[in-house]
């Protein structure tokens, strides 16, 4: 029998790549393509008035659902994770994860408030289960490292990069033009396509996302628990809903979500006190897990200013920004496509610049510093277009854009190389928690993200991202500073190699929980 006809589906390649990876490749850009055009409309609708469709919500309070929302996205990533390693494997969690994302999407078209929360909620759960898990996957498909793993990857995540573009056009075309709940509807035809081409593509898998070596007993327990944190958290929910109605307590989104955020900083404060204090640690690896706290407060800082595209920034595209093209208005969730347009082009010149540069090239701290310093740069110009904005006018998308430049630029120079260090600085058997710890700061600083557009109408424009421009700066600049004694902390003796990470991981970091 030949070679040929011995051959698998799995064993099949296509442009010299497991077919597996473009069977994930379309499922995470589907799955983008619905993420990123709900999140393109979702503050513009809840503070839209109840005439054209919308919720009417003040600013504050449509901020606060905005940044529980985005936050919880990527803190859904621990719990999902979990789940997938003990319970159903990492090939079903991402099924079962399209299904409630999809299934959220089509609650939300359904133009009523319950339905509407519900489709959130289940958003937040479906995302946990996919997000870390599909990643697993193409990590599956090639057993070997080397250049053709990360060539790999580099192809997966371009899927986040088109399906981040594509999908606000979309969605936000429907949504701001015809019906709120026609540009949910479509994030949800989006994802149920990307279901159906994964069961299709399921045969190109091989092993990949399957569990091995499968314990009856732990995965029993693991359901027991699973359980009992899903009915306390439930338990807990419903009480404070109950308390709230009856006058008990007073609780207000805002405040909840400003509780949501100081319960994950105090969190991560007292996990790497716990580490560095109690934990069995050398001097040295008590030294890098210092350096690991301190990029995590960077990491918390930058994706509270970047990630306000969806939110501070988004409000500003629809209320302060001449739209029009000609004669005809651009629906203003389009401008959330300029950043996957620049890491497009972006990426690559970033790559290129760090591998010419060798041993010239900046630090990690210093080039996480000027990461903060770019998202600082691009806040200033916003505010300084938005002193333009007087009296009613409206200014050009061209500071908009220069704005997405600065912030693009700003994250090739801090999320790649943040989340390599961190693989590399951690102690092995910590390696997995200080992950983490890392997209816990992602999840807090999209949380903060979205409270950012709570003041939008509290302050002048140009007064709130310049004071957003002034703090992350000022991070930036501090971290410049001592970057080279930080640079001494970390050291050179017994640290492992990194894991490599192409410049298109920024997007999975950005993207993916």
């Amino acid at each position: 029998m030949s070679s040929m006809s011995q051959a698998t589906p799995a064993s099949k390649k296509l442009f010299g790549h497991p077919r597996g990876l473009w069977t994930l490749f379309l499922t995470e850009m589907w799955e983008r393509a619905s993420y990123y055009g709900m999140r393109g409309l979702l503050i513009l609708f809840l503070v839209a008035s109840v005439q054209t469709g919308g919720f009417g919500l003040s600013d504050q309070s449509a901020a606060a659902i905005y940044g529980m929302y985005v936050g919880l996205v990527y803190l859904m990533a621990l719990p999902g994770g979990w789940v997938a390693d003990r319970l159903i494997g990492h090939r079903r969690a991402v099924f079962v994860g399209g299904c409630f994302i999809a299934a959220g999407h089509f609650s939300m078209a359904i133009p009523i408030v319950p339905t509407f929360y519900l489709g959130l909620c289940l958003i937040i759960i479906g995302t946990g289960l996919l997000k870390p898990n599909v990643s697993t996957m193409v990590g599956d498909l090639y057993p070997e490292s080397g250049a053709r793993r990360d060539a790999g990857f580099s192809i997966f995540y371009s899927g986040i990069n088109l399906g981040a573009f594509f999908g606000p056009l979309v969605c936000g075309y429907l949504g701001e033009r015809v019906n709120w709940h026609w540009g949910f509807s479509a994030a949800g035809v989006g994802m149920l396509f990307g279901l159906v081409q994964y069961q299709m593509g399921g045969k190109y898998l091989g092993g990949a996302g399957l569990r091995q070596d499968v314990d009856p007993a732990a995965e029993r327990r693991g359901w027991k628990h699973l359980w009992a944190v899903v009915l306390a958290t439930a338990a807990v929910l419903l009480g404070a809903a109950l308390l709230t109605r009856t006058g008990v307590l007073h609780l207000t989104l805002h405040g909840v979500a400003q509780g949501l955020g100081y319960f994950m900083l105090a969190l991560a404060i007292a996990y790497f006190g716990a580490i560095l204090l109690l934990g069995r640690l050398t001097v040295p690896e008590k030294k890098r897990i210092f350096v690991i706290f301190v990029f995590f407060l960077a990491a918390v800082l930058f994706w509270a200013g970047y990630e306000q595209a969806g939110s501070s920034l988004n409000l500003f595209a629809e209320r302060l920004t001449n739209l029009h093209v000609g004669s005809w208005e651009m629906p203003a969730s389009w401008l959330q496509s300029v950043n996957p347009i620049f890491i497009i082009v972006l990426s690559p010149v970033f790559g290129i610049l760090w591998v010419k540069w060798g041993s010239r090239a900046p630090s990690t701290p210093a080039k996480m510093g000027w990461g903060l310093v770019m998202v600082a740069i691009g806040f200033f110009v916003v505010a300084w277009g938005a002193a333009y904005a007087q009296g009613g006018a409206k200014v050009s998308m061209a500071w908009l854009i220069v704005t997405y430049f600065f912030h693009t630029a700003g994250e090739l120079c801090l999320s790649p190389v943040g989340l390599s260090s961190v693989t590399k600085l951690a102690p092995r058997r910590l390696v997995g928690q200080m992950m983490g710890t890392w997209f816990m700061g992602t999840a807090l600083g999209n949380l903060i993200a979205g409270l950012a557009a709570g003041g939008f109408a509290g302050m002048s424009t140009g007064q709130l991202f310049g004071a957003v421009g002034k703090v992350i700066g000022i991070a930036g600049v501090i971290l410049l500073i001592i970057s080279r004694p930080l640079k001494s902390l970390i050291g050179q003796e017994n640290v492992p190699a990194a894991v490599p990470v192409s410049p298109q991981v920024a997007v999975s970091e950005k993207a993916l929980p």
